[in-house]
């Protein structure tokens, strides 16, 4: 777990998915569900590209996932757009 104190802890968004699985935020996720939700979500943490990279500070992207709602499995084609927290 990072530190409370100190600089950022930049992470890959393979190491944030290994990371997020291995503290218990998540059941799974993989590198490229996290790339789809930084590209898709403003709310995400900053991204940092880094080289051929997209880092971002796990101090950061820990709290965002643990309060992020989800809805697994939400059918789009047939059910629309999910209801946002304030309708459901």
């Amino acid at each position: 777990m990072a530190e409370a104190e100190g600089g950022p802890d930049m992470v890959s968004f393979r190491e944030l998915a290994r990371r997020l699985v291995a503290d218990g935020i998540v059941e799974r996720i993989s590198h490229q569900r996290v790339s789809k939700i930084a590209q898709s979500d403003p709310e995400f943490p900053p991204v940092v590209p880094v080289g051929g990279s997209n880092v971002v500070d796990y101090r950061l992207a820990a709290p965002y996932f643990r309060n992020r709602i989800t809805r697994p499995g939400w059918r789009t084609d047939v059910h629309g757009k999910p209801p946002t927290a304030d309708e459901s």
